[in-house]
């Protein structure tokens, strides 16, 4: 590296290093005089001398001593006959200027070199700040960054999770639905078989064409479907209208999902890059513009508010559900109340003999339709423990996993506290589950027990009365099962 100073007087280059040393008369020749008489021309014959540091002989010091001034007078007084020695005398300078100079030569490159160690120092510590102060804005900007992320995957995964619902219950509400359509189409078969037995009844001559409780029932029962086909009906369109409503709730939320995903992937990218990332260049004025449509705050809030919506209309569809749920079980037992009422009816109008056989017919229609839903209530006893597994594998996973969080922070705080009172109390229900199907299960064998003991009694009295259950009653044996009347195959 070469070193460059200058100086008022020359520049000065630390010439490269050689591998061999100069010959001895070019150092020697260094140190002779080469600088001619003072004459006129003489910046003109020298242009390398300047006028700064290098004056004329001829001018004398202001401050001389008398012995100084006798010796000048007498060498002045030989250069008159030596020209060579005048030359000499008016071109020299003092002994006191030459260490003058070399000293303010010393003094200068002094206060130069300080001057340029300073500035080296205060730009190599500002060059060192500037580097910290831009590596910790840019940390601040990726942490910031990656909060941000992690805002956004805590409300995709409340979008994913309340999209889940809103899907499962549209399902379950779709299901539902097609159960009550299928249930209102079943109601045609029995509201048909209603006013045929009307009309047949209509055929009776003489004394036996009465109003009796025969015909008040049959009546009845064709209100009592139609009442029911108007209630089903009704509650069908609400599933319809609730449905529309479910899938706009679920359109804002996927929506929503895609633009947080898109935001996800651009900031990622954002937090991904570095400074050594290829593709990264100047954007100029980019920082002045605002492209923000939103605040954090109405951000999150526009999200909160879409699921809050979605949770309204999941709670109003699984309310309805419930209510389609009761209708159905209602309108199933009313019907099968009305018919089993129209049976009876018709079983103690046909004779006096039969009054035995219908009773027992009455209560093995009765026994079956306990058998029935004993099956059912057995069913879903076990589908509620099943269910029961899930919630309790939840509960007991959180309390595990949370028993991992470090030092202070494994806490028993209310969570704790409520996770295992959700624990016992799943864990009760289980208990009090399995006791009711144990429960069900022994009424079942009884129910079992007493069909086949009213089976038996009904064959045996079948004979004698074929004639009359064939005319009254073959008609009403189509009438739908309690399961299909649910909706149900």
């Amino acid at each position: 590296m070469e070193l460059i100073g200058s100086t008022q007087t020359a520049t000065y280059i630390r010439p490269k290093p050689s591998n061999f040393l100069p010959a001895i008369s070019t150092t020697a020749s260094s140190y002779r005089n080469f600088q001619p008489a003072l004459i006129t021309t003489q910046n003109a014959n020298m242009p390398w001398r300047t006028n700064t540091y290098y004056r004329s002989g001829s001018v004398i010091p202001s401050i001389i001593s008398t012995s100084q001034r006798d010796n000048l007078e007498l060498i002045r007084a030989k250069t008159m006959f030596y020209p060579s020695n005048r030359t000499a005398l008016s071109t020299r300078y003092m002994p006191e200027d030459w260490h003058k100079s070399n000293q303010n030569n010393f003094r200068e490159s002094e206060s130069s070199w300080n001057s340029a160690e300073r500035l080296r120092r205060d730009t190599i510590r500002l060059i060192q700040d500037r580097e910290q102060l831009t590596r910790r804005t840019q940390e601040n900007t990726s942490k910031n960054l990656g909060e941000r992320l992690n805002d956004i995957s805590f409300w995709r995964s409340e979008l994913h999770h309340e999209i889940d619902n809103m899907v499962t219950e549209i399902a379950a509400l779709t299901e539902v639905k097609r159960r009550l359509e299928r249930a209102l189409a079943e109601t045609e078969g029995p509201l048909q078989v209603s006013q045929e037995c009307l009309f047949h009844r209509e055929k009776r001559m003489g004394i036996d064409l009465v109003h009796d409780g025969v015909e008040k029932d049959l009546i009845k029962e064709v209100e009592v479907i139609k009442s029911c086909q108007e209630r089903m009906r009704r509650n069908l369109d609400r599933a319809i209208t609730q449905l529309a409503s479910n899938r706009a709730a679920q359109h804002e939320l996927e929506r929503d999902l895609s633009d947080k995903v898109t935001a996800q992937r651009i900031d990622d990218k954002c937090h991904q890059i570095r400074n050594t990332t290829d593709g990264i260049g100047y954007y100029r004025g980019i920082e002045r513009l605002e492209p923000s449509l939103s605040l954090p705050d109405s951000w999150s809030k526009f999200t909160d508010n879409n699921i809050l919506h979605s949770q309204s209309e999941r709670m109003a569809s699984h309310k309805l559900r419930d209510e389609i749920e009761v209708l159905l079980n209602s309108t199933s037992n009313e019907m099968w109340n009305q018919f089993n009422t129209v049976n009876v009816a018709f079983t103690h109008r046909v004779s006096e003999t039969s009054e035995a056989k219908n009773g027992l017919q009455t209560h093995l229609a009765k026994t079956l339709q306990e058998i029935f839903q004993t099956e059912m209530l057995i069913e879903a006893l076990k589908k509620a423990l099943r269910d029961k597994e899930n919630p309790l594998k939840v509960a007991q996973t959180r309390l595990e996993e949370r028993t991992r969080r470090p030092n202070v922070e494994l806490c028993r705080d209310n969570p704790h506290h409520r996770l295992v009172i959700e624990v016992r109390e799943i864990e009760d229900t289980i208990h009090k589950l399995r006791e009711r199907l144990m429960e069900a299960e022994n009424t079942l064998q009884n129910l079992v027990k007493t069909k086949v003991a009213l089976e038996h009694d009904i064959s045996v009295k079948a004979n004698s009365l074929f004639l009359d259950q064939e005319r009254c009653m073959s008609m009403r044996k189509s009438f739908p099962s309690s399961p299909r009347l649910v909706g149900y195959t």
